[in-house]
């Protein structure tokens, strides 16, 4: 096994095409695609009955540990067209100490802070890209926080496509310095990241650009699907009781959820599901608002306002799919104070030394708020017969 197989060795591709995430109407795979007509996110789907024959745990063990080990559940299907920094399979950390100061259970951190700039924004945006480059794009733009935006800039500079990217005017100098050193042209906006993301959207067509937004382009949730797949893999084919994730745009929430379905269906896991919970800053919390009010949509937050940039999104295209795996799973959505997200950051790091992001310690945050799980409904159907050792 060499370091470099999973980019140099072709796999068997299996998409067979693009599905409206509402409607689910199908659009051609191999196009350039932003939205469905109905003007919401488009699905990647794949031969999933194909992939099953082709791929096996054992085959799996042989490749080396980075993302692309996942080929054959990934949209990009030439090795030509992979623009790679280095996408490793990121460790899990475990925090004991803080588990017992909760009363027990083991409280495990996925440190996607090992990926290339930092964060996992890179694995949606090297898939973003990688698609950008075999569909002949040569100019991608985006609104950001910060961290996407840097990794976009990283990976289109690698392979030659020219960036355009818009932040908010408070976002940190040191990350639109990041993405500026890394070949974007970047601009300040004063507004929050959708007032950015209009800007993107009213220039597609007058500028030229791509837009490369948070699921308004079908193959950032692939990349992000990927912590998905790994984590199942790295528990032994198995899934934690419950996640508990930063929630802006939700990417990340949607891809996972997505790639445990996958994973069930090609044989990998069970029918189990991690409880998904979407974590929120009370400064912007959206999503909480429209769990509790049991809407399928989140209306824009107004005067959004938090420490946690990164989860500063007041209104996301891709709200009904973060909601529905939310109440799919028997999960809830949350929000921590600012105050709680500081105080959370502060912990993990003296009593554990591992020193998060605000988006991530407000998840710890959110931990320790004992939010009443929903219980577990089973049912029993008394006209067959009945399997008393698995009760």
């Amino acid at each position: 096994m060499h370091d470099n197989d999973n980019l140099t060795i072709e796999r068997p591709t299996f998409v067979t095409h693009l599905e409206c995430a509402m409607k689910g109407d199908r659009y051609p795979a191999d196009q350039v695609h932003n939205l469905s007509k109905a003007g919401k996110p488009l699905l990647v789907r794949y031969d999933l009955a194909g992939v099953k024959k082709a791929l096996s745990k054992d085959a799996l063990r042989e490749r080396p540990a980075d993302m692309w080990r996942y080929r054959e559940l990934l949209p990009v299907r030439k090795c030509a067209d992979i623009v790679s920094l280095g996408e490793i399979m990121t460790p899990l950390i475990r925090l004991p100490k803080l588990a017992r100061k909760l009363g027990g259970g083991e409280i495990i951190v996925k440190d996607e802070g090992r990926l290339p700039t930092g964060s996992f924004k890179a694995r949606g945006l090297v898939m973003a890209v990688s698609m950008g480059k075999a569909l002949g794009i040569k100019h991608m733009a985006m609104p950001t926080n910060g961290n996407a935006g840097a990794a976009l800039a990283a990976y289109a500079t690698a392979c030659g496509i020219k960036t355009t990217i818009f932040c908010p005017a408070d976002t940190p100098e040191v990350n639109v310095s990041e993405i500026e050193l890394q070949g974007a042209t970047v601009y300040r906006v004063n507004g929050l990241i959708d007032d950015c993301g209009k800007i993107v959207g009213e220039g597609k067509a007058k500028a030229g650009w791509f837009d490369t937004s948070t699921l308004k382009e079908p193959y950032r949730i692939e990349g992000k699907k990927t912590m998905g797949l790994e984590l199942a893999e790295q528990l032994g084919w198995d899934v934690p009781d419950v996640i508990f994730y930063p929630t802006g745009g939700g990417t990340g929430l949607i891809g996972m959820w997505k790639a445990f379905a996958e994973l069930e269906a090609i044989g990998f896991i069970g029918s189990k599901r991690p409880r998904m919970v979407a974590v929120q800053a009370a400064g912007c919390a959206p999503m909480v608002r429209a769990f509790e009010n049991g809407s399928e949509h989140a209306p824009r937050w107004e005067d959004a306002h938090t420490i946690a940039s990164g989860i500063r999104v007041p209104q996301a295209v891709g709200d009904f799919l973060i909601l529905r795996a939310v109440r799919e799973s028997r999960g809830f959505a949350i929000a921590v104070s600012d105050e709680k997200i500081s105080s959370a950051l502060n912990e993990v790091a003296r009593e554990e030394g591992l020193l998060l992001c605000p988006e991530g310690a407000a998840t710890y945050a959110a931990t320790g708020l004992k939010y009443p799980l929903p219980p577990v409904t089973r049912t029993l159907d008394r006209f067959k017969p009945i399997d008393y050792a698995k009760l």
